[in-house]
């Protein structure tokens, strides 16, 4: 006689064992399973009961979810569907049959179970792939699996037996049939048609039944030494019982276990092995799941074939030619959950920060910055170059990688720079719709940074016009005859030092102190914002209108990328963090020299509402297939140049430990990347493994005294002639990049973006510098031209220095004053002697000081044409005067930002850029100008 009961012990105890050893390498690792109940039929409980103390001494977590009799299929559904977007649920059953008002049909509710999640083994797809021997695929229904649990322990042979199966239920005739065939043993389904079943049976070294007849099949009728599985439930009278019944099985135990070598009784024998089995289905789903993320990688991913050209297409030619993947093609490859995806048309989608959550214990993937040395005006191709260097890893070397760059603004799109998607055979598509509006991250960044602003502007105006009680009652109303502060109120009393819950307990001071902000105008650093390029509005006045009863003041429009909002976008590390950021910003100061915060105002809670879709990075993908995230564009003067953390840590998580994640830092390595090491990771806590330094032939030359580099205008003969001087010349610029990259302790290897007029003697030559300069690897590219084919060896070489040892570490500490947090990135970086802070920003330095912001990091807004402040000054200059002529402060995005020099400019009509202090007590300056360059200058 089989010892069920006996078994089960074994087999729960080997499951703790396997739930255990699992722990040890992954210590939040809990199967949970998930048992759907519709009605309270008395029997049902009692076999629930039975699976979650079962779960519990495995060291699972069973959760039950019991709905009324009078729930309609849909409510069902809608609980099925909900805990298949449950990452935590790796198991569901839906308890069967339903013990509902009306009828339901159960093949609906067994199949709405996401396949991967059904762990009695009952959905089409897991039929089918049983049907068709894939069992490694699929879960195998949990009593034809005990049954054959049960055959393997007692030792009986299956292979080559013959084996008869009683009953065609899908429960457990067809799987069992179908699970004894894929053994390799030679299967009779019998049924109510069979004929002369006796004499089947009478054949059979294996007998399984389920077909509901109390004691059918008799001792006659079995062959002598066979192996009888009885999965029968029927109760018969019986008066000894109290009951009046007792349980008995299909098969006549007592006579046929005489002469069976193995027999199974009623109860007492499958039903315990059930049980077990689910257990076991459960734990197996939890194990493939965590398979999937500790893999981060079986990316079953179809990449896209180039057709490269000669001479090369335009960008857009290139980008309308290839036909991108549908996004839900790509969120399947990525293995992204159906709640993880929102799709925004076919082309690209927003993924949820939930994917962090789910994949929590996965380890991070290889992290990639790309930055470049001191460029030429016409940029030197680091967005190209981050683009084709995840094409040729992906679509060329077969790794799991990411690319994850900023979303372009609207304005300098429809201006003279154009988009920012790459170039060439290296480029995020479709094009358009990565340029504009993509999926309204940045109208979104629009709306709230103006509803801020038309806060600070209706709180001075309603405190002008009001008194004190009048505005008290506005901010704290009467609802039912009760007032009650909200919890941004209760925050501002803390800070006031009100120490107070009833707003009716405050006195005429304190009701004053809380009511009024007391703004003062003259400080106020928030403007609206607008993403387009609109001279016009660079200076206004507001207020005009006699409803405004003559409160006017002169303000102005940025563009919307240059927002703090963006920033914070990017820095933000989850929704609640998000949050905090967005009541810190500081819009202001009160009469008093103290801040004035969004959350003073009020306002901090709704900025997050309009900020709630923003926050989640947006999915496309590159020429060849592979998958980008766009998300967040901050400027790389004024703030930091970086996409958004978020995205980084998602594709770090979805790519695994053998997988890429390859960033942009905005401008030259000394600005862009500085503040990505310095700013980003600071924030994000990650730690990168590798640098890519972009480099040009142009560059070079133009930093070792060629010609000056004109936007619009031909380039002069000797960039395209071989000068192996002027390059050996200029390498000090990206000399200097190269030690700026040494300083962080991260390799750096060289990516030498290439030109048809570049000679391989100039390349061969920036190779060996950069070599003997300390750069990990140089290497020469052609993915402008040939995409990820361009590429491969830079894929290699970076792929190497990932292997290498990473001692990352900051530049400064943020505790250190802030002067002496400017000087280090000045001389360490820049290679400045010193700085000089004029009379504004040292009053600004000793503001911040006392208003408590001393130990934020810093984002130097300096012109990215040079290494000095001076954009004329090339190559690598040193022992200059650094002049900071004033500090600002992004609180909420978590960094001051002191403004280099005198400069200004606009992408739209730059004529030239000078330092002030070069030329204000100049004698050549007049009321009427001076020429520079043959050029009038006013």
């Amino acid at each position: 006689m089989f010892s069920s009961k006996g078994f089960r012990g074994i087999i729960r105890q080997e499951l703790k064992v396997e739930v255990d050893k699992v722990k040890e390498e992954y210590p939040d690792f809990k199967p949970g399973l998930a048992i759907v109940q519709v009605g309270d039929a008395a029997d049902s409980n009692k076999y629930i009961s039975h699976k979650i103390k079962a779960a519990s001494e495995i060291g699972m977590e069973a959760k039950h979810y019991k709905l009324p009799s009078s729930s309609t299929l849909a409510q069902v559904v809608n609980q099925i569907e909900t805990l298949n977007k449950d990452h935590r649920v790796h198991g569901i059953i839906v308890q069967m049959p339903p013990d509902s008002d009306e009828p339901m049909d159960q093949d609906i509710l067994l199949n709405k179970v996401d396949a991967s999640k059904d762990v009695d083994g009952l959905t089409d797809h897991n039929a089918g792939k049983l049907s068709r021997g894939e069992l490694n695929t699929c879960f195998i229904p949990c009593t034809p699996k005990g049954c054959l649990e049960l055959v393997k322990r007692c030792g009986a042979e299956v292979s080559g037996k013959r084996a008869a199966v009683l009953g065609r239920s899908k429960i457990v005739g067809a799987p069992m049939s179908d699970l004894l065939r894929s053994q390799n043993a030679t299967v009779t389904m019998c049924h109510s048609r069979t004929k002369d079943l006796p004499a089947v049976l009478q054949e059979s070294d294996i007998i399984v039944v389920g077909i509901r007849q109390p004691l059918m099949v008799k001792k006659e009728w079995i062959k002598p030494g066979s192996v009888v599985i009885d999965c029968g439930i029927n109760f018969i009278e019986d008066k000894t019982k109290k009951s009046g019944q007792r349980m008995v099985g299909d098969v006549d135990y007592v006579g046929c276990k005489e002469t069976a070598s193995w027999i199974t009784p009623v109860p007492g024998g499958v039903g315990p092995m059930t049980v077990a089995m689910l257990m076991s289905n459960t734990i197996e789903g939890a194990k493939r799941n965590l398979h999937k993320m500790k893999k981060g990688g079986a990316w079953n991913m179809r990449y896209l074939p180039l057709q490269l050209e000669t001479p090369v297409p335009s960008d857009i030619d290139i980008s309308r030619a290839q036909e991108p993947k549908n996004v839900a093609e790509l969120a399947e490859e990525l293995q992204l959950l159906p709640d993880e995806i929102d799709f925004y048309g076919k082309k690209k989608a927003k993924v949820s920060l939930s994917i962090l959550d789910r994949l929590s214990g996965a380890p991070d993937g290889k992290y990639v910055v790309v930055a470049g040395m001191t460029p030429t005006p016409l940029g030197e191709g680091k967005s190209t170059t981050t683009i084709g260097l995840t094409q040729a890893l992906g679509a060329h070397l077969r790794k799991n990688v990411f690319a994850c760059v900023r979303q372009p603004s609207q304005g300098p799109t429809f201006g003279i720079k154009g988009g920012a998607a790459g170039g060439g055979y290296s480029q995020v598509i479709p094009m358009e719709e990565f340029n504009l509006h993509l999926t309204g991250d940045i109208h979104a960044i629009t709306a709230s940074n103006n509803l801020l602003a038309a806060a600070i502007d209706a709180r001075i105006f309603h405190e002008t016009t009001q008194s004190d009680k009048a505005l008290y009652s506005r901010l704290v109303p009467l609802q039912k005859g009760t007032r009650t502060f909200s919890p941004v109120q209760l925050g501002r009393l803390e800070r006031l030092g009100i120490n107070k819950t009833d707003p009716d307990s405050l006195t005429e001071e304190e009701i004053s102190k809380f009511a009024r902000l007391d703004i003062d105008p003259d400080t106020i650093t928030w403007q609206r914002v607008i993403d387009t390029n609109d001279r016009y509005l660079r200076q206004i006045t507001i207020g005009q209108s006699p409803t405004e009863k003559g409160i006017t003041r002169t303000t102005q429009f940025d563009i919307t990328v240059a927002s703090e909002i963006m920033a914070i976008l990017a820095l933000t590390t989850d929704l609640k963090d998000m949050r905090e950021r967005l009541g810190k910003i500081v819009v202001a100061s009160n009469k008093n020299g103290e801040p004035v915060t969004s959350d003073d105002l009020g306002v901090g809670g709704a900025l997050a509402v309009l900020m709630r879709d923003a926050i989640k990075p947006n999915l496309m993908q590159n020429l060849e297939g592979s998958p980008v995230f766009v998300h967040a564009g901050p400027f790389a003067n004024i703030a930091h140049g970086n996409s958004s953390i978020l995205a980084d840590k998602i594709a770090l998580k979805l790519v695994g430990e053998n997988g890429f994640v390859v960033t942009e830092a905005g401008f030259g390595a000394d600005i862009g990347m500085e503040k990505f090491f310095n700013i980003k990771c600071r924030y994000s806590g990650l730690k990168p493994n590798a640098v890519v330094l972009v480099a040009t032939i142009r560059a070079i030359k133009m930093h070792g005294g060629g010609p000056k580099v004109v936007a619009g205008k031909p380039l002069p003969v000797e960039y395209s002639e071989e000068n192996l001087d002027l390059v050996e010349k200029g390498f000090c610029n990206l000399r200097k990049q190269i030690e700026n990259a040494s300083f962080f302790g991260v390799p750096a290897v060289v990516a030498v973006n290439q030109f048809a007029t570049d000679s391989d003697k100039e390349v061969e030559l920036i190779q060996k510098l950069s070599r003997e300069a300390g750069a990990f690897d140089a290497v020469g590219c052609t993915l402008w031209a040939e995409g990820g084919l361009g590429a491969i060896k830079l894929a290699e070489a970076v792929q190497k220095a990932c292997e290498q040892p990473s001692n990352f570490q900051f530049l400064y500490d943020v505790k250190s004053p802030i002067e002496d947090k400017i000087k280090t990135i000045a001389k360490k970086i820049y290679g400045a002697a010193d700085i000089k802070l004029s009379e504004e920003a040292q009053k600004k330095v000793d503001l911040y000081r006392k208003q408590g912001f001393n130990d934020l990091p810093i984002c130097m807004a300096k012109t990215h044409l040079s290494l000095s402040d001076d954009p004329t000054v090339k190559g690598a200059p040193t022992g200059f005067v650094l002049p900071i002529r004033d500090v600002r402060a992004s609180v909420g995005a978590g960094f001051l930002y002191p403004l280099v020099g005198t400069l200004r400019y606009d992408t739209a009509d730059v004529l030239f850029v000078i330092r002030a202090d070069d030329w204000l007590c100049s004698p050549i300056l007049g009321s009427e100008g001076f020429a520079w360059d043959n050029v009038p200058v006013t």
